[in-house]
């Protein structure tokens, strides 16, 4: 076989293959038998139709095509290992010439990851947070531990801000009263924001026993986007009462007996946390470090693809809330227009960011331990609250591993970014990864089991 490239831009080659006949030997025995197994000749039994009687009776073309229709993609894939290009896209597959019995040649057009090189990033200097924990730090987890452990105490006042109420909803349309628009009992925070524009603002004031109406759009259902009346009927109105910061608390909110013993334990967690933010922080800027100093040209069926997948992800989510497209995007205090202008910046980074990181992998020569494939889906069932070896047979059945093992190795690739980086903190200070893993981890551990990242943005 002969393969010639030809290149039609940076991101685009088109590959014409010659490959002789003696070559599709094995592909032209399978479509004997194919073919045979699917033809009916008098004075034969299915599948021992000999090939010259399959050639006199439906004509030689007929086993050419099944023996192209086998051989072709084979011959393409062994054509891109052989001239060394990384298809990114389905190729465009012609075949251009049979000469049967000689040779046959074929083109295929394609996508490619385009050719680039990766500036040395030995010493890249990033800037990290510092990991010092103040008295806030402390103070703001202390408070979402008593946010958490809070109590609703009825009151005898008008609803305010940040007060819970008991009510019933209800919404008319010229008088008509929507069935699928009530609800009763319904317990909600004032000024939680709700996606019901104008419920806030009709709550703050009411007391208990009270009724008030307000026009607004609806927001889902076969009436989503129609404007109504929308009747409050508030049951009930509490207010949230905090704990007593002291040993009391600590005993229910945790395992220790006194307060300081708890605020030890949250500024121990709290540094921990911040050291790991820094290990992250370190990598992403080291990465996006070297992204600034290399421009990459993108394949637009690459950039497609990824920008389609953000969408449908988009309209899936929007489909599962029940919401309006507006409402959707007014409870994330967005536009539509901002989030696919996100998208498109997102995709073209997350398309960068593969490339480089695959460049490294093979310079680096990264590979995929079983062991690490196991971490990998023990700590992703974990994070799906499913079982690891149902993960891992969903994964397996929907050849999914191969996908798994590439982000494996993208992030020991980030790993190598950081540890290559030169890291300091906002103070000045320098930063010792290596520290930081054997501080976090207890003991001296290898680079693999370093404090991992989140999944990588491509």
């Amino acid at each position: 076989m002969k393969t010639a490239v030809e290149e039609l831009s940076p991101t685009r080659v088109k590959l014409t293959v010659e490959v002789p006949f003696d070559e599709l030997r094995p592909s032209m025995d399978a479509a004997y038998k194919k073919v045979a197994q699917q033809v009916r000749v008098p004075g034969f039994r299915p599948g021992k139709v000999p090939a010259r009687i399959i050639e006199q009776r439906f004509g030689r073309a007929v086993v050419l095509e099944e023996t192209l229709n086998d051989a072709v993609p084979k011959l393409y894939g062994q054509a891109v290992d052989e001239v060394d290009v990384f298809p990114v896209s389905q190729p465009d597959i012609e075949v251009t010439k049979i000469d049967d019995g000689e040779q046959i040649e074929f083109t295929a057009e394609v996508d490619i990851r385009p050719n680039f090189e990766v500036p040395d990033y030995a010493g890249v200097e990033v800037t990290v947070d510092a990991a010092e924990v103040s008295d806030e730090d402390v103070d703001v987890q202390l408070d979402a531990l008593r946010q958490r452990f809070a109590t609703l105490t009825g009151v005898e006042r008008p609803a305010a801000g940040g007060d819970f109420v008991v009510m019933d909803l209800r919404a008319e349309i010229d008088g008509e009263n929507i069935e699928e628009q009530q609800a009763n009992e319904v317990s909600y925070e004032v000024g939680a924001g709700s996606v019901l524009q104008g419920l806030d603002a009709a709550l703050e004031g009411m007391s208990a026993g009270e009724e008030k109406s307000f026009k607004t759009e609806l927001v889902g259902g076969e009436n989503a986007g129609e404007e109504s009346d929308v009747i409050i009927n508030v049951k009930s109105v509490k207010e949230k009462v905090l704990p007593e910061l002291d040993d009391e608390f600590a005993q229910l909110a945790s395992e220790f007996d006194t307060l300081d013993e708890l605020k030890t334990s949250i500024r121990e967690a709290a540094r921990r946390n911040k050291l790991i933010d820094q290990v992250v922080q370190a990598r992403d800027k080291a990465l996006d470090a070297l992204l600034d100093q290399i421009d990459i040209p993108l394949p637009d069926s690459a950039l497609k693809a990824e920008m389609d997948a953000r969408k449908h992800n988009l309209d899936h989510q929007i489909a599962e809330s029940g919401l309006s497209r507006d409402a959707f995007f007014r409870l994330y205090q967005t536009t539509e227009e901002e989030r696919l202008a996100e998208f498109e910046t997102g995709s073209a980074k997350a398309l960068k960011v593969g490339f480089v990181l695959d460049k490294i992998v093979k310079a680096e020569e990264l590979g995929v331990s079983e062991q690490e494939l196991t971490n990998f889906v023990v700590r992703r069932a974990m994070e799906m609250g499913v079982q690891p070896n149902e993960l891992a047979q969903h994964l397996a059945d929907n050849d999914q591993l191969t996908l798994a093992m590439v982000e494996i190795v993208r992030d020991k690739a980030k790993s190598v970014l950081g540890d290559a980086a030169k890291v300091v903190d906002t103070e000045g200070n320098e930063v010792d990864l290596k520290a930081i893993y054997t501080e976090i981890n207890g003991e001296e551990v290898a680079e693999e089991e370093a404090p991992a990242e989140d999944k990588p943005e491509a």
